[in-house]
């Protein structure tokens, strides 16, 4: 997979572009604040239909006009799509595959496949559960419907929940009506923990044999899932807890409160691993997205890597070159690391200022 023509108008600074990528390494380099990483967020937006950067549609159009229009090419084995997505202001952005628009985001995916690294990726274990539960749900989302819907309905139902909880304060006599919803959640719930534990036991697996590479098996690495509840407990657990609820207006226990563990040589590399272990075990994690992928739809995804070289220390940027020189690579970063020259003889390159986009190749 991957993706041929990219037409950017009025997107965030970009007025007007019309580039051809290369099936290898695209480079694009430029100063900081040029709009690179703008470049890599419409790709994105078209892969999995929102933003990694905003959840405002409207920051994503240049200043001063009233909408913004994103169109690209992708290719895989003898086919051929075209994602159009079109921001309007003040109203809900639009996108079409093929010029059939879409009613859902979740029926965009499989037409993209993306994995996309940047230096707060490399955070993944630094940062709070929320943030490691977005990486197991934007993976899973992309390559199991299942899941997407599941995921869908439950936060739909959660937040019905929530506010069933906090009107309950006021009139007890509603808290009979708390097992309608009680049942959709644990229904939904279910679901979600179970697809989560199949992931997580496939990226343990994968992340762990990354990891020994980039580290010369000098480090193991497992990835273990940490559900707040289980599938055989939840129920009991959610009843249990209905009082707590009400008293606090939200839903205290649930799969919105999963978490993963990062295990280096037995250790929790969160609590006592260097910052170095933590971004090798980050970027192993993040390596076997694509493998993962490409094992699930038989499509090798293509790789967004935003200006992340240079948060890696020259071998880790070696060995990252090396587990991607055979997929479609879109690299940002401010100048051409020695590391990304030795494989960049094919590369198209391209320079990027003031939101211009300039091919050198």
């Amino acid at each position: 997979m991957e993706i041929t023509k990219v037409t950017l108008k009025d997107f965030r600074n970009i007025t007007n572009i019309d580039i051809n990528l290369g099936s290898g390494i695209n480079i694009f380099y430029g100063s900081n604040a040029q709009g690179k990483t703008n470049f890599l967020e419409s790709l994105y937006i078209c892969s999995t239909g929102r933003s990694h950067r905003t959840k405002y549609d409207r920051e994503l159009i240049r200043f001063g006009e009233k909408e913004a229009h994103i169109r690209i090419y992708v290719k895989k084995a003898n086919l051929s799509d075209r994602i159009d997505t079109h921001i309007k202001l003040n109203e809900k952005k639009g996108i079409a595959v093929n010029g059939i628009p879409i009613k859902k985001s979740r029926e965009l995916f499989g037409t993209l496949y993306t994995v996309i690294f940047s230096p707060e990726d490399l955070q993944l274990i630094k940062n709070a559960p929320s943030e490691r539960r977005k990486f197991m749900d934007i993976q899973l989302a992309q390559i199991n419907p299942i899941y997407c819907n599941a995921l869908s309905q439950y936060y739909r139902i959660l937040k019905q929940r929530n506010n069933l909880l906090k009107n309950i304060q006021k009139n007890r006599k509603l808290k009979e009506t708390l097992f309608v919803w009680d049942s959709q959640l644990v229904k939904y719930g279910i679901k979600i923990i179970e697809e989560r534990q199949r992931f997580i036991k496939k990226i343990s697996e994968i992340s762990g044999l990354r990891h020994e590479f980039i580290t010369d098996n000098k480090e193991k690495l497992s990835v273990s899932y940490k559900p707040d509840v289980s599938v055989n407990d939840f129920k009991e657990k959610l009843q249990n807890s209905i009082e707590r609820d009400i008293i606090s207006g939200t839903t205290n226990c649930g799969p919105h409160r999963d978490d993963i563990n990062f295990i280096v040589d037995g250790n929790d590399v969160k609590i006592y691993g260097s910052q170095g272990q933590q971004r090798t075990a980050s970027l192993s994690a993040k390596l076997a997205q694509i493998d993962i992928i490409e094992s699930e739809t038989n499509q090798k995804p293509v790789l967004l890597l935003d200006d992340v070289l240079s948060e890696l220390d020259e071998k880790r940027q070696h060995c990252l070159m090396e587990c991607i020189s055979n997929i479609q690579t879109i690299i940002t970063c401010t100048g051409i690391e020695d590391t990304v020259k030795k494989y960049s003889g094919n590369a198209k390159i391209f320079r990027v200022e003031n939101g211009n986009i300039i091919s050198e190749s």
